[in-house]
């Protein structure tokens, strides 16, 4: 079996640094099911902060937290208004019909990212009683099937004031909401100011092993305790984990520039070969096509991984690669010489 030396599969596959481990085992802990562990607590603390809201819930995963700010947003039959692209939709194993008994109406975005107006055209009628009662916005920030796309500040309250206006509350998918401030240079508590409810992961670029943080308004996090011990997300001596995610915030942050950089760096070297087309780089998602090799994204995929490098294909002649902290230039300077050789070997 071919090693891998240079992993673009996803900014999910980090490892905690020596660091991050050494923090970890010095955590302060307690019975968090009891909010009784300091080092859990202080998160939430810095994450409410860091968000502007009142209150916040950590949880094993971002996929729990959108299926909890769901389940507590919405009642069986409501119906939740989200790209056609949206994580809940592909990769979430249907949680929202299971969990929530809701429905999804999907908008078609530019890249993921869609406009107040398409939320007002996409608004069921709430005295029709033949149709779901709309509910819920949800956006992804950034987004991924867009490539990493950042929603604009501007499009962010207009999606939500329309939806205010209209009595639906509105959610973020912040699981690379981190990724969008240090892009846009516009800070993490505005982009929340807006929203119902939002949440940011630390198992991605900020590097952590495991967790996420959802944040709300008091009552909001009220009921979203509720559904985490149902959904089975209460956790015991918890500030060991969380301890990852303390420092994450705390040194891993304006690191994610290094991430954009080399996700940049990589689509120009991809860009430069005959038969590949790259998409647009925002963040730390590149997506690209090789309709013009004549082959499939999987062989395509499977000829790199021979060489060390691993990519995902996501559809038939289309690919992602994600860059994240266990990548470094070197390794795309690697990675974009492998390319090379595969189209070279064709």
């Amino acid at each position: 079996m071919t090693q891998v030396r240079v992993d673009l599969y996803s900014d999910t596959i980090t490892k905690p640094t020596p660091a991050m481990r050494q923090f970890m085992c010095q955590a302060d802990v307690g019975n968090e099911q009891e909010r009784e562990d300091p080092t859990v607590n202080r998160l939430v603390e810095m994450v409410c902060e860091l968000l502007g809201k009142e209150d916040a819930i950590y949880l094993p995963s971002g996929t729990m937290c959108n299926q909890i700010a769901f389940r507590v947003h919405c009642r069986q039959g409501d119906e939740i208004i989200m790209d056609e692209t949206a994580h809940p939709i592909h990769s979430e194993a249907g949680g929202v019909a299971a969990l929530s008994g809701a429905m999804i109406r999907t908008v078609r975005g530019d890249r993921g990212i869609f406009t107040g107006d398409q939320v007002e055209a996409a608004l069921r009628d709430p005295t029709d009683n033949h149709s779901p009662r709309s509910r819920l916005v949800s956006i992804e920030q950034t987004t991924n099937l867009g490539g990493g796309a950042v929603w604009p500040l501007e499009t962010v309250r207009e999606v939500c004031e329309v939806a205010h206006n209209h009595s639906l509350a509105t959610h973020m998918d912040g699981a690379r909401l981190l990724n969008a401030v240090v892009a846009s240079g516009v800070p993490a508590r505005e982009y929340a100011k807006t929203l119902d409810s939002v949440w940011i992961d630390f198992s991605k670029g900020l590097g952590a092993p495991v967790g996420a943080v959802l944040a709300g308004s008091r009552e909001f996090v009220r009921e979203a305790w509720r559904f985490k011990h149902q959904f089975g997300g209460a956790m015991r001596q918890a500030g060991i984990i969380a301890a990852a995610c303390v420092y994450a915030l705390e040194h891993h942050v304006d690191r994610l520039q290094e991430d954009h950089d080399n996700a940049r760096l990589l689509a120009n070297g991809l860009s430069s070969i005959d038969g590949i087309t790259v998409e647009p780089v925002e963040t730390n998602i590149v997506f690209f096509d090789i309709a013009g090799l004549g082959i499939t994204a999987a062989e395509f995929c499977n000829r790199l991984l021979q060489k060390g490098v691993r990519m995902i294909p996501v559809a038939s002649t289309r690919i992602r690669a994600v860059t994240h902290l266990d990548v470094d230039k070197d390794g795309i300077t690697f990675a974009v010489d492998a390319a090379h050789d595969c189209v070279r070997a064709l």
